[in-house]
């Protein structure tokens, strides 16, 4: 069996992405989590893997940002919108759509490093594919203005440089 990738345009392919995105989190569901209220910034590329059996089995979205560390503008890379349709987990997919995701992000020589949130149910996934957990503080945009983004757990990925573990991220945007 093969397995095919395509990584497409964010925009471009939100409405191939939308229906898994909206299946995995539904609306009704998402209004009463802790990040419910956040407003998320769009992927600028997506990784999406088809099922055998048909339809979209695996999102993953890709953000590239100037972003500053400790007062230091740097290029990173974003990870978010993991997502895979019920019936196809346990397979494989979010990994394998992880790893595109993660050697598109090194072919963007200027990215240094990577920085994705998550819930703690899936802190060991993340950590078993080489994230590290991001022990500082982190700041985002939201329509009210900056916030301190506390609302999910950041973890990061060393790219073209070791990824920082302390210290203080403005993403200097909406979160991912």
């Amino acid at each position: 069996m093969s397995i095919e990738i395509d990584v497409l345009n964010g925009d471009a392919s939100w409405t191939l992405a939308e229906p898994l995105l909206n299946a995995v989190w539904p609306a009704q569901e998402v209004e009463k989590l802790p990040w419910g209220h956040i407003q998320w910034a769009h992927a600028d590329l997506r990784v999406l893997i088809d099922a055998p059996e048909g339809g979209l089995a695996c999102h993953v979205g890709i953000y590239f940002r100037t972003a500053a560390w400790n007062g230091r503008k740097f290029q990173i890379g974003g990870i978010g919108g993991v997502s895979t349709r019920p019936d196809c987990r346990r397979r494989g997919y979010a990994s394998i759509a992880l790893d595109a995701a993660v050697r598109t992000l090194r072919d963007h020589e200027a990215v240094q490093f990577a920085l994705l949130f998550c819930e703690p149910h899936n802190f060991a996934f993340y950590r078993s594919r080489g994230w590290h957990p991001f022990a500082g503080e982190i700041y985002a945009e939201q329509p009210d203005g900056k916030i301190r983004f506390e609302v999910m757990a950041p973890f990061v990925f060393d790219l073209n440089r070791r990824a920082p573990r302390l210290g203080t991220i403005d993403l200097c945007g909406l979160p991912w």
